[in-house]
């Protein structure tokens, strides 16, 4: 593309939760949650023209998702309805992020949608507002608009802002999609872990209560976090598939890296405090593309 219409290089990064806890199960059957939301520097990244028309057009559709159900669609559509409806978009996903992984493309694609065209079609909203919005399409979502890592409680869209190491991460996916819906009701899924505080003390040694039950269904996954666990202390992030280990440097995680199997997939990736998404937000105001 080389149409200077295009607004381009939105990056829509990946999270990991470095431990997941799931404190209950509510009365209209979502689960009350904490977790602990670390920002990559590693995702997707998506491209927008404007249109003077209200058409919005996904000119990378995605293979078994229909257009109902595609949140780049549902997005763009969500955020169209806060203002005057006569602009649209053209919108361009490349994708990285596998689906049905736990890093939280989606969600993370949705947001991206969400805050670059609302300054494209400048709808003016804030970063509150977009939050809300973000949270009717997921409850990961608000994280990736605000942009920071974050300890998360509720259903995982009442964030606290947290600053926390930033190391490097091996990130591997044992090529099964796991589904959420699938974890989050099935009977043997832990759902009574105490509440933690707040403070980052308590926050070095806690678990992802999904990550046995996702092992025992997905053979895969507790095959490739058998083989992780060899070079660093490893996790689960969300529910699955997705595996990480955390390094001091860049150098460690690729000879790591290495030596993983051809059965998996996977990458290396810096973590951050601060999305790549508001920096390229902050670029957009000083560019005006």
């Amino acid at each position: 593309m080389t149409d200077s219409s295009i607004s381009r290089n939105w990056p829509a990064p990946a999270k990991l939760n470095l431990f997941l806890h799931i404190n209950g199960r509510r009365d209209d059957g979502y689960h009350e949650l904490q977790t602990l939301f670390q920002i990559l520097e590693f995702g997707d990244s998506l491209d927008f023209r404007v249109r003077n028309d209200s058409h919005i057009h996904l000119q990378t559709p995605m293979a078994n998702v229909a257009e109902a159900d595609n949140l780049v669609i549902r997005a763009a559509k969500l955020l169209q309805a806060q203002g005057n409806g006569q602009l649209g978009a053209d919108i361009w996903l490349t994708k990285r992020l596998p689906m049905g992984g736990g890093l939280g493309g989606g969600s993370s694609d949705a947001a991206t949608v969400l805050v670059a065209l609302n300054a494209l079609w400048q709808t003016n909203l804030s970063v509150d507002e977009l939050a809300s919005l973000g949270l009717q399409l997921g409850a990961d979502v608000p994280v990736f608009v605000r942009g920071h890592a974050a300890f998360a409680e509720g259903v995982g869209e009442q964030l606290q802002t947290v600053k926390l190491d930033t190391p490097w991460f091996m990130v591997i996916h044992p090529n099964v999609e796991v589904s959420t819906a699938e974890i989050f009701t099935h009977p043997d899924l832990p759902r009574n872990t105490p509440k933690i505080s707040t403070t980052p003390e308590e926050w070095g040694l806690h678990r992802n209560d999904c990550q046995q039950l996702v092992c025992d269904l997905y053979p895969q996954v507790a095959k490739a976090l058998n083989w992780l666990v060899k070079y660093a202390p490893s996790r689960m992030t969300g529910t699955g598939a997705c595996l990480f280990a955390s390094f001091e440097n860049e150098c460690d995680a690729l000879a790591a890296f290495s030596n993983k199997s051809e059965q998996v997939t996977g990458f290396v990736a810096k973590s951050c405090n601060r999305s790549p998404l508001l920096e390229r937000l902050e670029q957009f105001h000083l560019s005006g593309n």
